[in-house]
């Protein structure tokens, strides 16, 4: 923590997550760079776990610079990320640094039609987040379920799911809490032991004229923020506001005047929700905005493409399918595999209506993508019945809350428009709260200042049958398992309706791919082979690629991936095929002379098979000079009469087609 107070409007948290490799006794990086560089998306997603559990318990007053550094300096087979926020949580509640924890972490883990719920399981028995090649290892693995909390509540969730019940998802929440209350115990023993005095946090300490001047410019007009516009009324009375302090009040602080202001906001949102049972916007507590959806028709040269609305959210989805070759490495300090499936979240300052930087991404954009992604692996098709590699880009065009669940339906119509076989359509939506003492209220398809100014962002994706990803962030200490029990209920009711409009879009994927898309044709070859299609360095199968204009991937299993045009693809097969082809005895084929001598004539017949044909088995008579009867870049029929003493093809003209050689007189 700094030692004095930074002159901002808002709380300065940052929270690092740092990877060492030596944490997990590998030298990784790039062969000009053996050391760490910028933050894995991995390592980010981990620091926000961090950060969006620590933060809510802390008191908003507080100005001084917090800095909270996680180095992993070792590494087995459990993911560090829990312990991340167990070691924050020790040393925030240790020091002096004002902050309202101990909080823990607990992984819960479970199997499909297993009632056992597995308490921190390792990489292995999580095969929900550890993919290879990118896609689920095994279908019966149910709930990866990530939570953290204090005195038995809830305030941070990360759950990625095999389609898993709400029923079964809160039995998970239960054991998790059974959990943390053991952790909590742990932690206050601890800082029972070494814990330091807290420091005192300065109150801010408002001017009588400047309370008079905001009861008499605001709160009179609060009530004229109701309606679907309360957004934008809410931004108009704060430049009125800041407008009449210039003009009347010069010396007023502003910062403390905005301080005011959105502390009015939170507490209006509250009352009129709590007290006067309404919503800002008018809607009812369970209701969703209007909602639309359009599958493709945007552009011919997309592969797929999905436009979702969700009152004042609109997103656009574009997919673009790849060779294999395309997927993503993932060599990190917890992770090697390629990853075939990604999904992109932009959110450029315009979908707010801000000017701001553009380009590059920032952790939010990385963890949003991220929950989108989960969301949406379960339900698609595996590697052997869909090769391609698969990238969503999802555009936020105008953002008035839970955008990330937005590009989650945005990419569903996406990959139907495509033509991607998945199971079934994923939709999201986002749930929010607000309390006061015992009294709350569950707010379903939250908007900008119920999001602002709310308790809870509680996203919930998945399909008819089952969730697929949860995430929840809070700004209060934490939530009750009742208040989640209720709000998981209310999720599905809202996504259900979401789906209702996807599926009226578009019932299933569509049946052909783009004719922009890229076609694969999959061969299988023997494992041992592998080194006859790629050549020397490389020289067969890169010779192959341009002749035909082509991708060719090879697994270690000898599946060959070729992704191209349809001709060039079909080309690129038969070439393929030639090289590896294993002639038996009495096959028949064509071939070409490409040497002749007095014993005999060398026969091509394919790029790695070639075979002699004796001056005995030319023509069905005696040959005296066999270049008087075979020219090189002949083709002549072969019969194959099996291997001689050597291991070598022995072919045959005459027993192919007796009268191909005419006798000459």
């Amino acid at each position: 923590m700094s030692k004095g107070e930074k002159d901002l409007e808002y709380f300065p948290l940052s929270v690092e997550y740092e990877e060492r490799f030596y944490a997990s006794g590998q030298i990784l990086g790039s062969r000009f760079m053996r050391r760490e560089g910028r933050p894995s998306d991995e390592a980010v997603l981990s620091g926000r776990i961090v950060d969006r559990t620590v933060r809510p318990l802390f008191d908003s007053n507080l100005r001084n610079e917090i800095q909270v550094v996680v180095t992993v300096l070792s590494l087995d087979k459990y993911d560090p990320d829990v312990l991340g926020v167990i070691a924050s949580s020790l040393a925030l509640a240790t020091s002096e640094i004002p902050w309202n924890g101990p909080v823990s972490a607990v992984r819960i883990g479970k199997l499909k039609g297993k009632d056992e719920f597995l308490v921190n399981p390792s990489y292995e028995m999580r095969d929900l987040s550890e993919l290879e090649n990118g896609e689920i290892k095994k279908e019966d693995y149910e709930i990866d379920l990530l939570a953290c909390g204090r005195e038995g509540t809830i305030n941070m969730i990360e759950i990625a799911s095999n389609e898993a019940s709400e029923e079964v998802l809160m039995k998970a929440m239960e054991k998790a809490n059974e959990e943390l209350k053991k952790l909590q115990k742990f932690q206050e023993d601890i800082v029972k032991e070494i814990g330091k005095k807290k420091r005192e946090i300065k109150k801010v300490e408002i001017a009588e004229d400047l309370k008079k001047a905001f009861e008499a410019e605001v709160l009179t007009k609060m009530k004229d923020l109701m309606g679907e516009a309360g957004k934008n009324k809410i931004y108009a009375l704060e430049e009125e506001w800041f407008k009449y302090l210039k003009e009347n009040m010069p010396e007023a602080d502003m910062k403390v005047a905005k301080k005011l202001f959105h502390e009015a906001i939170d507490d209006f949102i509250h009352q009129i929700s709590i007290e006067d049972n309404k919503r800002i916007d008018g809607r009812g507590f369970d209701e969703v905005r209007n909602l639309f959806a359009k599958a493709g028709g945007v552009s011919p040269i997309l592969h797929g493409s999905g436009i979702f609305y969700r009152g004042g959210t609109h997103v656009f989805s574009a997919l673009t399918l790849g060779a294999p070759g395309d997927s993503q490495v993932i060599d990190g300090m917890e992770t090697h595999t390629d990853k075939r499936f990604m999904h992109h979240y932009n959110f450029p300052p315009f979908s707010v209506g801000e000017v701001g930087r553009v380009g590059g991404m920032n952790r939010r954009m990385v963890g949003h993508g991220a929950l989108a992604e989960k969301a949406l692996i379960p339900i698609l098709p595996a590697k052997g019945d869909f090769p391609y590699t698969i990238r969503i880009v999802s555009e936020v065009l105008a953002s008035n809350g839970s955008s990330s669940m937005g590009s989650v339906c945005g990419s569903t119509l996406a990959l139907m428009d495509a033509g991607v076989p998945i199971k079934k359509p994923v939709a999201g939506i986002a749930s929010g709260l607000v309390m006061k003492g015992d009294k709350y209220k569950l707010l379903t398809d939250i908007q900008g200042p119920e999001d602002e100014h709310g308790d809870m962002d509680f996203k919930v994706a998945g399909t008819r049958d089952g969730v697929t990803a949860v995430q929840m962030d809070v700004k209060v200490g934490g939530i009750p398992l009742p208040i989640l029990k209720e709000a998981f209920e209310k999720a599905k009711m809202a996504r259900l309706q979401i789906l209702d409009v996807i599926e009226a879009e578009i019932k299933e994927p569509r049946k052909e791919l783009s004719p922009k898309a890229p076609r694969i044709i999959s061969i299988k070859i023997k494992p041992e082979q592998i080194g006859m299609v790629i050549g020397t360095g490389g020289k067969v199968i890169n010779e192959i690629k341009d002749t035909t204009g082509v991708e060719i991937d090879i697994e270690e299993d000898g599946t060959v991936y070729i992704t191209g045009e349809s001709v060039g693809a079909e080309k690129a097969k038969a070439l393929v095929e030639d090289i590896v082809k294993e002639y038996k005895e009495g096959d028949r084929c064509f071939g070409e002379v490409v040497r002749v001598a007095d014993f005999g004539v060398i026969v091509k017949l394919g790029p790695k098979s070639d075979g002699m044909v004796h001056v005995s088995e030319i023509a069905p008579f005696r040959i005296d000079k066999v270049e008087n009867y075979m020219k090189i870049g002949m083709k002549v029929p072969i019969l194959i009469k099996g291997l001689d003493d050597k291991g070598r093809l022995k072919l045959s003209i005459k027993d192919a087609d007796p009268n191909f050689i005419q006798k000459k007189t």
